[in-house]
């Protein structure tokens, strides 16, 4: 079987103490996080922030601290063969929110959590959310209490 591997960022920004995400509207229909396929010679974070621009014209600061990936499988529509893609998201603070889509989407929206979670198509794209958020929202409490207790 073929295998492929892909990467992206799960993108945010926080405004009024709220934790906002970057979702994209893809032309198939469905909605999710900007990744895409590691080139040749590429990382999976150079893979992930090249992969953010090219989709959404945004860079992000990757968080430590947080990877994860899941795999799939699927039929190419080229070759009709089975193909087992692996894809790997980071967790990036967003250096804007003014979103340039490309060719490949028909909207974005950034969404807090609950919404972004109800608007997500893909189980595997909400597993992955709950993951980043409950991660960001463990290290705000981690540093707030950092910062109290210096």
């Amino acid at each position: 079987m073929k295998q492929e591997f892909s990467a992206g960022i799960v993108v945010f920004y926080k405004k009024n103490n709220v934790i906002n995400y970057l979702l994209l509207h893809y032309e198939r229909g469905h909605w999710d996080f900007a990744k895409g396929h590691i080139e040749k010679g590429e990382s999976k974070e150079e893979a992930a922030h090249r992969e953010l621009y090219e989709e959404a014209g945004i860079r992000a600061t990757i968080i430590p601290g947080f990877e994860d990936s899941f795999s799939y499988i699927f039929t190419s529509p080229k070759t009709h063969e089975l193909v087992k893609k692996t894809v790997y998201f980071f967790t990036g603070k967003a250096d804007s929110t003014n979103v340039k889509l490309s060719h490949e989407h028909i909207d974005y929206q950034w969404l807090p959590y609950e919404e972004a979670l109800k608007q997500l198509t893909f189980k595997s794209a909400k597993d992955l959310l709950t993951k980043v958020n409950g991660f960001l929202v463990s290290l705000d409490t981690f540093l707030l209490t950092q910062k109290h207790s210096g």
